[in-house]
């Protein structure tokens, strides 16, 4: 009975710490945000700095002197350090301007080259000392690359003018510190280049978005300033107060159907950025069995035809219907990206017609995806399934092929297309067989 009543106390007393374990952790965390967005990166980096000076320059003049004694330690030093950083999280409103960048340079100094140098020089290059300046050097490069070599320049000369007063001169030309300086020196740069590096990613990330939002604004802007074109349209012919005519009524019908047409390009368009941005974080997984017909019959009834022309060129055959591996819906934007950019091509060259085929009466079932249309160039087809790349140059988004052979290759299908310029293009969609589910 005590053995139940200690459990459950026990229990008891592990939530109680687990709750106060995550309030403290949120409160830290809503604390560290709160401070973030008050100062610029470099500043925010010094002050968490700071604040880990404030404690860990008595705590280690301790380690230092009583747990592990050290050749040398020094308790004003430390306490130096510890002032220089505590005015850090208050420097926003102590020091404005460029008072502010002076103190954070000055503390800065002080505080990791010109303090780990002198400590390291008077202990003699022991190990404890040389990794701790190797650290402080880590630290220090984390700031802006001339901000680090200024303040790591001027920190050592300082710290080598004062060893030379107080210690022996001869040791700072010793083979035990000159061995050293190869690793320093290796570290600094290593550090510089992999903050080169950093840097050019963020850039090419920025890019990216730019080049992003670039595409989003064109591919939104031109049915946006379709349906503005229309509705001014259907305002002027009401703002004439007659009675509108039945030829009236037929135009403004056509207007509000291209409406509906644009309305429902934007929301395609909408829906591949989204399935575009699934793709990049790999949501794609084979999880359905999916029948082909089914899925071109879905295209054939979703597909926004601008009239029934349009409708009439695009032709089905099935040979024999298969069920692959993939997504009902993926599939569906598959066929969608293909049968618009086929009727754009139509489009462009003034003539031809869609046979979509089902063809899975061969050991590998596929899709056929013909059309006669302006076909492509044969230096840009190898090019049409790369990420934003559209040819003609800005006729699209540049994302539905390579967003197709993304949800493809995650099924392990495969997409190829053949074209002959002015002639022809074909995608060819090749799927694996689905095993048979073993005889019980």
């Amino acid at each position: 009975m005590s053995r139940t009543y200690e459990t459950a106390e026990m229990g008891d007393l592990r939530s109680i710490i687990d709750k106060t374990s995550r309030r403290l952790q949120q409160f830290l965390l809503r604390s560290l945000q709160r401070y973030e967005r008050k100062f610029d990166h470099a500043t925010w980096r010094y002050i968490v700095l700071a604040w880990i000076g404030c404690l860990g320059m008595p705590a280690y003049y301790l380690i230092w002197t009583y747990w592990f004694p050290q050749q040398y330690e020094s308790l004003p030093l430390r306490l130096a350090g510890a002032a220089l950083c505590l005015p850090a999280p208050w420097a926003a409103r102590l020091f404005p301007g460029r008072a502010r960048a002076l103190y954070l340079f000055v503390a800065a100094t002080y505080v990791l080259p010109f303090q780990f140098t002198f400590l390291y020089l008077m202990n003699h290059g022991s190990s404890v000392w040389t990794q701790s300046l190797l650290i402080a050097l880590i630290v220090l490069f984390h700031f802006a690359t001339l901000w680090a070599l200024a303040s790591f320049a001027a920190g050592v000369v300082l710290a080598c003018a004062l060893f030379a007063l107080v210690g022996d001169a001869a040791f700072i030309s010793s083979r035990a510190v000159l061995e050293h300086l190869p690793v320093y020196a290796f570290t600094i740069v290593v550090i510089s280049v992999s903050k080169v590096g950093r840097r050019v990613l963020a850039n090419e990330k920025l890019a990216g978005m730019a080049q992003a939002l670039a595409t989003v604004s064109h591919e939104l802007r031109t049915p946006l300033v379709s349906v503005d074109a229309n509705v001014r349209g259907i305002n002027r012919r009401l703002a004439r107060g007659a009675q509108p005519t039945a030829a009236d009524w037929h135009e403004m019908g056509e207007a509000m159907s291209r409406i509906q047409y644009e309305v429902r390009h934007m929301n395609h368009m909408v829906d591949l950025f989204l399935l575009s941005a699934a793709a990049v974080s790999e949501q794609l997984e084979a999880d359905e069995q999916v029948s082909m017909q089914e899925v071109v019959d879905s295209v054939i009834k979703r597909y926004p035809f601008t009239a029934q022309s349009q409708r009439d060129a695009v032709r089905v055959e099935v040979r024999t219907d298969f069920t692959f591996a993939g997504k009902h819906e993926l599939s569906v934007v598959i066929l969608l990206n293909l049968l618009r950019n086929a009727l754009k091509a139509l489009h462009r060259a003034g003539k031809g017609r869609i046979r979509i085929v089902i063809d899975g009466q061969r050991a590998v079932p596929r899709l056929l995806f013909i059309d006669t249309g302006c076909g492509i160039a044969a230096p840009q087809l190898p090019l049409i399934f790369k990420r934003f790349y559209s040819y003609p140059p800005n006729s699209g988004s540049g994302i539905g092929l390579a967003l197709c052979k993304e949800i493809i290759d995650a099924w392990k299908a495969n997409i190829r297309c053949v074209s002959r310029e002015l002639a022809y293009t074909i995608f060819v969609l090749e799927f694996p067989q689905l095993q048979a589910p073993p005889a019980r």
